[in-house]
C-alpha cells in the first residue's frame, strides 16, 4: 500500500500507537488501514455419493480441479456465499447445508470455510470461472491435477467420513504436500 484510501496521502508502515503489529498509517490524515485475512467460501456439493468438481478456468491453477468455492462478498453469509459460488462455477444448487471444514491459512492470509451439502438435482454446467463441472465417484477423482492443498483434504476427509457415516466438523491447517 502506498497512498491513503482516505484523502490520497501517502503512508508508512509502522506500529501506531496501543497496537502491537505494523499497519500502514497515512502520513496526512493518520488513518490506520488494517489489512485483515480474506475469507473464501465453498461447497462440498454431493449427489448420490459423487461430488461435484469444477476444472478452473482461470489463473491461480487454471486447468485443475477444485471444489466450487470463492472470495466471500461484503454483506454476504458464509452459507451464502457458498451457494452463490457454486452456482456462480457450476450452475449448481444444493440443501441440507452443514458446516464442514475450516481451514486457517496464515501465510496467504486466508480462512477457507467449506459446506458439505446434497444437491437438489444432478444439473450442473459451468461457469465462467470453470472450464468443466462434473461429478466424481472416490475412485473418479482425479487426485494429481486438484488445485489445491486443501481440496486434496477436504476431499479425503468426505470419503473417510462417508465410510465412517459420521461427518464431524474440523478445523486447522491443511495437511496434504504435493510431491515434487
Amino acid at each position: 500500500m502506498k497512498f491513503c484510501s482516505e484523502c490520497g496521502a501517502n503512508v508508512t508502515e509502522r506500529i501506531p500507537e496501543a497496537d502491537d503489529r505494523l499497519r500502514f498509517v497515512c502520513d496526512h490524515c493518520g488513518t490506520i488501514h488494517y489489512q485483515n485475512p480474506k475469507i473464501v467460501v465453498g461447497a462440498l456439493p454431493v449427489w448420490e455419493g459423487k461430488v461435484l468438481l469444477c476444472k478452473r478456468a482461470i489463473e491461480p491453477q487454471y486447468g485443475l480441479w477444485t471444489l466450487p468455492a470463492g472470495f466471500m462478498e461484503n454483506g454476504e453469509g458464509t452459507l451464502a456465499g457458498a451457494e452463490r459460488e457454486t452456482f456462480e462455477e457450476a450452475g449448481a444448487t444444493f440443501t441440507n447445508a452443514q458446516f464442514y471444514r475450516l481451514f486457517d491459512i496464515p501465510f496467504i492470509n486466508q480462512v477457507y470455510l467449506f459446506f458439505l451439502g446434497e444437491m437438489t438435482v444432478p444439473e450442473f454446467s459451468p461457469g465462467i470461472e470453470s472450464l468443466e463441472a462434473r461429478l466424481f465417484d472416490e475412485d473418479e477423482i482425479p487426485w494429481n491435477e486438484l488445485a489445491f492443498p486443501v481440496i486434496h483434504d477436504v476431499l479425503e476427509e468426505y470419503f473417510s467420513d462417508r465410510k465412517a457415516g459420521v461427518f464431524p466438523v474440523r478445523f486447522g491447517l491443511p495437511t496434504y504436500r504435493a510431491k515434487a
